[in-house]
């Protein structure tokens, strides 16, 4: 496992030999340069938020250097206007975790009352996987 709040770069470069070929960004701030680092030669990072709180900017020497893409991929706004494609994935998300394709990673649950611990796991980054709140 790489985790993000120590060299994640260097070691993502060290196991892949050399970069990956798609990097997909929440994050966004000073974290975003990095992501391209990590990029090989014809890469793709695909930017999906900003958790990092600033919104970075591109200096496009570094997409020449290894003529690399960088794409952003607003989910919301694109299929706010758009109920029935939501629907269709749904539907087809729903048969592929029926079959065992999609597996969420659920590393914690806990009840809705002890919501204040979820959170506290999050923000000090000791969740693995997905943190649950159980309703009800």
């Amino acid at each position: 496992m790489v985790r993000s709040d120590g060299p994640w770069r260097e070691q993502v470069q060290e196991r892949t030999g050399g970069g990956v070929d798609v990097v997909l960004d929440p994050v966004g701030g000073d974290r975003f340069t990095d992501s391209l680092r990590a990029l090989r030669e014809e890469g793709r990072l695909v930017v999906v938020g900003f958790t990092g709180g600033s919104i970075p900017e591109v200096k496009v020497n570094r997409l020449l250097l290894n003529n690399v893409d960088v794409v952003g991929a607003g989910w919301g706004a694109f299929v706010l206007s758009k109920p029935e494609l939501s629907r269709e994935i749904g539907a087809e998300l729903d048969k592929m975790i029926a079959a065992g394709m999609v597996r969420p990673v659920v590393g914690a649950r806990f009840p809705l009352d002890r919501a204040a611990d979820a959170m506290r796991l999050i923000e000090e980054r000791g969740a693995l996987g997905k943190v649950v709140l159980e309703v009800g």
